[in-house]
């Protein structure tokens, strides 16, 4: 339980995920994989990349990066990114459309108690989840462990039940966020150290010492992090893949006491004031920035 003397010490509970870059080599095909398979408009172009969203909030951006490679399975990085959607069938709109982009890139679907989970790869490897969460009050915690589970959720099922001509006409001028990121480690005993430690978030899960759960104010996760693929891992390439993750935060006394557990833990950070930028143990890049 948190404490009146850690209150300092945590993430504010009201953050929220904000926008995944993505390093993407063949920017045309990537692009169309967001718009047409999970329904996302461009909201902004810069710098040769493109922002793409719903209802001009930016979820995902796209940005060039001609000439890297791949990263190997086994190196640290992104898992997926999870884009959360309001309600069921919004959630089997998206989920309909990038089965029919290509059924190849599904990897498979989960009941996770607190949410429902449809999972995919996009063109270029980069992993996706596509989820709804049930209400909190239906959610269930032990201590300060919330009850998680991975049961079978067959898609065709969903589909039916949930499926809607109203959610596929208006797949676009739906809501969607970004739930949480999901990152590939070396070691789950650092990523602790590091996210809750350092950063501030709190610990909602663990599955078995191969994958750890954190959160701000009772989410069930804002970011996660595993071991599945890419145990003893050291620090990443430049790679196409993940480039950035951002977490938004109400103010810039939020950013500015983050900046002070960074230098405090001796984690080196560019801090301008209304955002700071750094780097964790595995090189992946995290922005705070002011909301």
């Amino acid at each position: 339980m948190t404490t009146e003397s850690s209150i300092k010490d945590l993430l504010p509970a009201d953050l929220a995920m904000g926008t995944v870059m993505l390093k993407v080599g063949n920017m045309k095909l990537m692009t169309d994989y967001y718009q047409r398979a999970l329904g996302l408009e461009p909201v902004a172009e810069q710098d040769g990349g493109v922002y793409l969203g719903r209802r001009g909030r930016s979820l995902v951006h796209l940005a060039p990066a001609p000439g890297l490679n791949l990263p190997a399975r086994g190196e640290a990085g992104l898992f997926h990114t999870a884009l959360l959607f309001e309600d069921r069938p919004s959630l089997a709109a998206t989920v309909a459309s990038a089965a029919r982009y290509e059924p190849g890139l599904f990897t498979g679907s989960a009941d996770h108690l607190v949410s429902e989970a449809f999972y995919f790869s996009d063109p270029e490897g980069n992993g996706i989840e596509l989820y709804w969460d049930r209400p909190r009050e239906a959610w269930s915690w032990e201590g300060s462990n919330v009850v998680m589970d991975s049961l079978a959720l067959p898609p065709q099922r969903f589909l039916q039940e949930h499926l809607t001509e109203g959610a596929v006409s208006g797949q676009r001028e739906t809501r969607a966020g970004v739930g949480h990121v999901h990152l590939q480690v070396g070691d789950v005993q650092s990523a602790h150290d590091f996210y809750v430690g350092t950063l501030g978030f709190e610990k909602t899960a663990g599955w078995h010492g191969q994958a750890l759960f954190v959160s701000a104010g009772g989410y069930h996760h804002h970011m996660a992090m595993n071991v599945w693929n890419s145990r003893g891992a050291g620090p990443r390439q430049d790679t196409l893949g993940l480039g950035e993750v951002l977490i938004e935060v109400p103010g810039g006394d939020d950013v500015g006491a983050l900046a002070d557990r960074l230098r405090v833990a001796g984690v080196q950070s560019h801090h301008t004031g209304a955002e700071l930028r750094f780097e964790d143990p595995w090189r992946n890049r995290i922005r705070v920035a002011v909301r």
